[in-house]
């Protein structure tokens, strides 16, 4: 069934302070337009400055998700993320007086009631999907004993293991099945963290909101009445602080046997959602963090860009490559005998591409260069490297037939072998430098493996338009 996109039928407000930054902060929900997602709105700023929730403004992840465009930041967004995922809610902007959103109890479940009291309504567009076709891992990193990976399905599901080696924790497991689930056995879940990571925050005046009763602190140290001084100090002389028989300080109890793990499946649902669409897919995750998440988010959303450009302009099915040379064609604007890409093998969208130049013996510049020794010009060798360099400025959204691209400078430019009939050319193109519609591309040129030509170009997107004047 095709199901519609919502927003909240109207305001909704929470206040308390932040984890990590410890100022006080009031968050409110507000309806949004379709297709207007998840916005952060600094409304403490002159100007209110806006930051969507996308993987494109994630500015850092060493203690949380933290969002930021031009200097302003949003700190701990994933728990507010999580509810709004959570509750299938598409269209909100998310009002914030202070640079985090309040801790609460360290669960998204405020955010969750609040959100439910509002209410919700159903919007008049469709909502868009991510629909994952193919297995996406994280690369995971030597010792880090993280596995991530995103796999086919018709809905959206996630199992999760966790293992930090400390009996408070031992080895946990837990599966989501349906999103639907989040409400009542997820948002509850409390974030955690271990003693001796709390000291080392707390002394280097972090974590300044954190205390026993936002956060399940696991005792990892030696506990002895020096210990107790100490913690007294660093949260509150009037603060209790005991050691638990549970390993937890204070013996604060779980609210779940596997509090922790789903928690962490509570971070992933609330990273995931920095995509800007809900997804399709099954998730597997065994030790992850704020870290992998994010890092396999950059992969979906590289995989689900460069699925929807084909389904934009290649019409039949492909194995082994991406466009042909009619998908090319709704995309150039060169003909012959100035179109010089056949195909192109792959794209990592703003990133990277790799397109096959076939250069044939029925090439009109052979006649004149050389008649005794065809040689391609290595002015054309450029020009062909920076026609698949073009096809880095496609975005599944934007028009192709009203942007043009202008080549601005070429640099280091080297040729190393000559190319001849019958050989093809496979140029591999990266993005090195890129500044709203400026970029900057370095290229290489293999045939059969060996280097033929290199360069750097830089160039510009225009509206055919603005070239006109």
């Amino acid at each position: 069934m095709l199901e519609k996109q919502s927003t909240i039928a109207q305001e909704a407000t929470v206040e308390g302070i932040g984890l990590h930054t410890g100022t006080k902060s009031t968050v409110t929900f507000r309806p949004a337009p379709i297709n207007t997602g998840v916005v952060f709105r600094r409304v403490d700023l002159e100007n209110k400055p806006e930051i969507p929730a996308l993987i494109d403004h994630v500015v850092d992840i060493s203690r949380g998700t933290t969002l930021g465009i031009n200097g302003v930041k949003v700190y701990t967004v994933e728990h507010v993320l999580a509810a709004l995922a959570g509750l299938k809610i598409d269209n909100v902007y998310v009002d914030i007086h202070g640079m985090e959103p309040p801790v609460c109890d360290g669960s998204s479940l405020e955010f969750v009631k609040a959100l439910k009291q509002a209410g919700y309504v159903e919007q008049d567009s469709l909502r868009d999907y991510i629909e994952i076709e193919e297995n996406i891992h994280y690369d995971v990193v030597k010792g880090e004993g993280v596995e991530l990976i995103a796999l086919p399905s018709d809905g959206y599901s996630i199992t999760l293991m966790i293992d930090y080696g400390n009996p408070a924790i031992g080895t946990q497991y837990t599966a989501m099945y349906s999103i639907d689930e989040f409400e009542t056995e997820y948002a509850g879940a409390r974030t955690f963290c271990f003693l001796s990571e709390v000291e080392k925050l707390k002394e280097a005046g972090l974590a300044k909101g954190g205390t026993p009763y936002n956060a399940l602190v696991i005792i990892d140290k030696p506990w002895d009445e020096e210990e107790v001084r100490y913690l007294k100090i660093l949260f509150n002389e009037t603060m209790e602080v005991t050691r638990g028989e549970n390993g937890i300080l204070n013996g604060t109890p779980v609210r779940y046997p596997n509090e922790f793990a789903r928690h962490k499946l509570l971070d992933v649902i609330g990273d995931l959602s920095l995509l800007g669409h809900p997804i399709k897919g099954h998730i597997m995750a065994a030790r992850s963090g704020h870290k992998a998440n994010i890092e396999l988010v950059r992969k979906i959303k590289s995989y689900w860009e460069k699925k929807r450009i084909k389904m934009k302009y290649q019409d039949r099915t492909t194995e082994g490559y991406l466009l042909d040379i009619n998908a090319i064609k709704k995309i150039m604007p060169h003909r012959y005998p100035f179109l010089l890409v056949d195909r192109i093998i792959d794209l990592i969208p703003g990133k990277k591409v790799v397109g096959i130049k076939n250069v044939t013996a029925n090439e009109p510049f052979f006649a004149g260069h050389f008649p005794e020794r065809p040689v391609m010009p290595g002015v054309l060798l450029i020009e062909a490297m920076a026609q698949v360099g073009g096809i880095l400025m496609l975005d599944a959204k934007v028009r192709t037939d009203d942007k043009l691209i202008m080549f601005m400078g070429i640099d280091k430019a080297k040729f190393r072998k000559p190319v001849e009939p019958g050989d093809q050319v496979r140029f591999e193109i990266e993005i090195i430098r890129r500044r709203q519609t400026m970029f900057r591309m370095a290229g290489k040129g293999y045939v059969m493996g060996d280097v033929v030509v290199e360069a750097e170009l830089s160039a510009i997107i225009l509206d055919k338009e603005e070239n006109k004047s």
